[in-house]
This record gives structure tokens, sequence and C-alpha cells, in this order.
């Protein structure tokens, strides 16, 4: 903490919001996959598993803000590119493990019980994430940051996840349209593997999520 006395509120305010974004993630995932497993519910389940990944993405941003705050012109470093490796991989694990939990599902005909937890916190994710959008967008602005911009950018990812969720969670809650969960969960799949694909590249140093302007 000793090192951001000597930087701007700007940059404090960045590395903080790095910060709350594990300890949101982390909150998320617990919550997520709790609910998910009781009320048998893949497309939360899954939601979940990928909050945990997203707080593994968090902290290599937590050091990326410090890296930029030590010298704003300086490259990705290898622990950054090692935590975009590792992210890359669980992205695509999660992937493969919610297609086979799919298929099991199918065959059973399984359906959850209930998917009310869904939608409560996929409502809360999107404004969460939303208005860590904004305010990272912002901040990376204010620093003239492309990589502070770029992670903003790259959340939104996350809302179409959560939009996900919540259209599959309220389809069922209310016309308990039958395996509404699975197309749910496979939307989360889609994304998950989009976002894997994005970690590789940028671990390249190719920024995908970088605002064209």
């Amino acid at each position: 903490m000793a090192l951001l006395k000597s930087y701007s509120p700007l940059y404090k305010t960045a590395f903080f919001l790095s910060i709350f974004t594990i300890v949101y993630n982390i909150g998320e995932g617990l919550i997520s996959t709790y609910f998910g497993f009781e009320n048998d519910t893949l497309a939360l389940f899954g939601f979940g598993l990928d909050s945990f990944i997203e707080a593994i993405s968090a902290v290599g941003i937590a050091h990326m803000v410090i890296r930029i705050m030590k010298n704003s012109g300086s490259l990705q470093d290898e622990f950054e590119i090692t935590a975009l490796k590792i992210t890359g991989y669980s992205f695509y694990a999660l992937c493969f493990v919610l297609a086979i939990m799919c298929v099991q599902k199918i065959i059973a005909h399984e359906n959850p019980t209930t998917s009310f937890w869904g939608i409560v916190i996929s409502s809360f994710s999107i404004v969460i994430m939303l208005g860590t959008i904004y305010w990272k967008t912002s901040l990376g602005k204010k620093l003239n940051s492309a990589a502070l911009i770029a992670d903003a950018n790259c959340a939104k990812v996350c809302v179409y996840m959560s939009l996900v969720l919540l259209a599959s969670s309220l389809l069922y809650e209310f016309f308990h349209i039958p395996y509404i969960d699975i197309a749910g969960t496979i939307g989360i799949i889609y994304f998950s593997y989009k976002e894997g694909k994005e970690c590789f590249d940028k671990a390249k140093g190719i920024h995908c999520c970088a605002h064209p302007h």
C-alpha cells in the first residue's frame, strides 16, 4: 500500500477498482455456484465458475495497473502473460466441463427446480458490471491508458453473459420452457470460449478488446 501513496488519485482509484473486481467476482462465484447446485440450474452454476476465472483475470489486471503506475509506457511482463494464459486455459476447461454437463442433463431429462436466483444474480451483475465498465473507461481516458480502456471493453462480455443468464432464467421461471437452462449454458460456453481466445490473443500482444479510437 505504501506504493500507492506516491501516485495520483486516479491511479489509486484504478488499483482499488481492480481489487473490488477480484472480491466481487469471488463473492459472485460462491453465491452462483451454491444456488446453481442447490436448484440444479446449470447456467447459474456455469456463470459462477466463470466468475472465479474472472477473479484470476482481475489479479492480472491489478498487477497491470501497478506496472502502469510505475511506467505508463511499459509493456506487459511475464506475470501478466502467465496470468492471461492460465485464465485462457481455465476458460477452455470450463467450456469442456459445461458441455459434458449439458449432455448429461439432456440424457437425464433434467430441468431446474427454480431459476429465481439466476434472475436475481444476473440482474445485480448487469448493474455492477455496467457501472464498473463506465468507471474503468472514464479512468482509462483520463489517464490516457489504452490498456485500461481495453480492459473495460473486454468486461462487456461479462454483461452479455449476464444477459444470457437473465434471459434463460426468466423464460424458465415464468414459462418453464424445457431445456432453456441448457440453451443458457450453451450461451455461457460460447462467451467463455470467446474470453479464452481473447486471453491468448492478449498474451501475444494482440489487444483484441481495444477501442478503435
